[in-house]
């Protein structure tokens, strides 16, 4: 699919990767872009640079979701392509609280939920549409020092394969970007795991471009970095030998923090 034209909804668009993506739609030649985000201040910044769409959005809270998408749809008439961007860290393992488990799990995961459930009506009704859904690394390996993160992008990648297996004879496309480390708040603000990705961290425009790339290829993968693709192969072709090597790194990433 080329962008040109179309109509995207991204959302987590104040900073980050969600920024990139809607300033590199904007600069494709979008014919409307609509940022999303609860920092509201910050989106109608975002918003007037691009000349595009803000509305502060709570992806966890359903109502706000729908909200999003019915006043996208009123301002441009459709939406062609929706990024479920937005995501959160939070560092632990099983002894993270259930108000932590619950919180991560709402943004990292039910927002994929309820995004489709907003936009795929319309897009199987004109039986044409694209989802991007923004998982992680972390979803198709692991993440050192952190459950919830792990376990949500787990659960965020094999929506979006569902989601492409059962709907693409229906002309919904889908894309799931796992990016290693970006140089966004969230990895500066890394303390414990995921601080050891700064090293090899990109930018989140060249994660812009990488997805770019992928909508125009229509291709299930965006892998900004592609080492991450023979991480993921050497898992699947010996699952214990990848278990005790993610153990040899834990340990080097224990003996960095200490």
């Amino acid at each position: 699919m080329e962008l040109r034209d179309k109509v995207a909804v991204v959302t987590g668009s104040a900073n980050g990767i969600g920024l990139a993506l809607a300033r590199r739609f904007a600069a494709e030649g979008a014919r409307g872009v609509v940022v999303a985000d609860l920092n509201g201040d910050k989106l109608a910044h975002v918003a007037d640079e691009i000349n595009g769409l803000a509305v502060t959005t709570d992806v966890s809270n359903e109502a706000d979701i729908i909200n999003l998408v019915a006043k996208a749809t009123e301002r441009y008439g459709q939406i062609d392509l929706f990024c479920s961007n937005a995501g959160i860290g939070l560092d632990g393992g099983q002894e993270v609280g259930d108000e932590g488990w619950q919180r991560i799990f709402g943004i990292n995961f039910m927002a994929h939920i309820y995004a489709a459930r907003a936009v795929l009506p319309q897009m199987l009704k004109r039986g044409d549409g694209y989802l991007l859904q923004t998982a992680s690394a972390a979803g198709l390996l692991t993440q050192i020092g952190s459950a919830p993160y792990s376990v949500t992008k787990h659960a965020a990648v094999s929506f979006a394969e569902w989601l492409a297996i059962t709907y693409g004879d229906q002309g919904i496309k889908v894309s799931c970007l796992c990016p290693q480390g970006v140089r966004t708040n969230m990895l500066e603000s890394a303390r414990g795991g995921g601080s050891f990705l700064r090293e090899g961290a990109v930018t989140p425009e060249a994660v812009a471009e990488a997805v770019v790339a992928a909508i125009r290829a229509e291709q299930f993968l965006v892998l900004p970095h592609p080492e991450v693709l023979e991480y993921f192969r050497r898992k699947a072709d010996d699952y214990d030998r990848w278990i005790r090597g993610m153990r040899r790194l834990q340990g080097k990433v224990h003996n960095l923090l200490e």
